[in-house]
């Protein structure tokens, strides 16, 4: 997108992190903590901002904004839906991977920021976007005939 002049990364999720068979990835979090989350909402609160929630977003949504050069908005559902808990967590990042604007809210939450275009001229990612060399990563766009489907990936062959 940045490279067909996007200036704004819409990242609409519906992260949970239910099923991943990477050891390293989201895990997801108990759906009792989620019914239960009007009598104790910091319980729900703390897994929401920690590894399996902000923590995991923080691994990846701040380098796609830095990367690329570009604001990234980011929402996710929140709530129990269908076998995982939605995390929340929206946030607004700007051209560096700096949070702009976030909420931690165990429930529905707008989150809205002012964006300074002038942020993008000196970014690390803008600027070097207009120094790539595709000669050099062609290739990587071939097929290579293993490519498969993303249920296959997600969950493994059936």
């Amino acid at each position: 997108m940045a490279l067909q002049g996007a200036e704004v990364l819409l990242a609409p999720h519906q992260t949970g992190g239910c099923c991943s068979r990477s050891p390293h990835a989201m895990k997801g979090i108990d759906p009792g903590l989620w019914h239960q989350r009007h009598k104790d909402p910091k319980v729900l609160r703390r897994e929401f901002q920690g590894p399996n929630g902000r923590g995991w977003l923080m691994r990846w949504l701040p380098s796609r904004a830095h990367d690329n050069g570009m604001f990234l908005l980011f929402s996710n559902g929140v709530g129990h839906d269908d076998d995982e808990v939605r995390t929340g967590n929206a946030m607004i990042l700007d051209p560096y991977g700096r949070v702009l604007v976030e909420t931690d809210s165990v429930g529905d939450a707008v989150v809205v920021s002012d964006l300074d275009s002038a942020l993008r001229e000196t970014s690390t990612g803008a600027r070097w976007i207009k120094a790539r060399r595709p000669e050099l990563y062609r290739a990587l766009a071939e097929t290579t005939g293993d490519e498969q489907g993303i249920r296959e990936v997600r969950f493994g062959a059936e």
